[in-house]
């Protein structure tokens, strides 16, 4: 469920305008600008109990600055929609809530990537190491963490964008398990 969360998180609502000076202020900047938005993904999951890759597509919505949706379409239809502090998902026609105050680590990882999407770079700053890489044409996003309870879950989050538009999430969790999400707009 992490897994998800976080890929589902980081991938919408990402985007960058052209800039002659680049770096993590300039990419704080523009994402603190940004209301929100509706794209398209496939996510490739690489987990070391499977030989094989495990591919989901849909759609993925951010309403700024607390709504978060996952649309999956395959392999399973389902939908996780994240709003304030309560994460709800249907799935085969059951639906399951929590509150991500009985998560701790959980909540904090969350609101390190809400942190990312409203371009809040004191509040992911606590969280996490930021640095960015390329320019505005071509950028790299690396998260690093540094608060504990997300480091057992997560090892490293990188987001790569160009031309205005996040393009790529890949999430490398602490037990060697990796996603890769492919963005494209709607």
């Amino acid at each position: 469920m992490i897994r998800y969360c976080v890929a589902f998180l980081l991938s919408i609502g990402l985007s960058v305008t052209h800039a002659a000076e680049w770096g993590v202020d300039q990419l704080m900047r523009t994402l603190a600008d940004n209301g929100g938005g509706r794209v398209r993904f496939v996510e490739t999951r690489y987990l070391a109990i499977l030989e094989q890759p495990l591919t989901a597509t849909g759609e993925l919505v951010y309403i700024a600055p607390a709504r978060l949706e996952r649309h999956t379409e395959t392999p399973v239809k389902e939908t996780m929609v994240l709003d304030g502090d309560t994460l709800t998902l249907n799935r085969e026609g059951k639906t399951h809530t929590l509150r991500l105050r009985d998560y701790p680590e959980v909540a904090t990882l969350i609101d390190s990537i809400r942190a990312t999407l409203a371009g809040d770079q004191q509040r992911l700053a606590r969280s996490y190491a930021l640095s960015v890489s390329g320019q505005a044409s071509r950028w790299q996003l690396d998260l690093l963490p540094s608060d504990p309870g997300i480091s057992k879950v997560v090892s490293r989050i990188r987001i790569g964008g160009r031309h205005g538009a996040v393009n790529e999430v890949e999430i490398l969790q602490a037990d060697g398990d990796r996603s890769v999400m492919s963005i494209t707009p709607k």
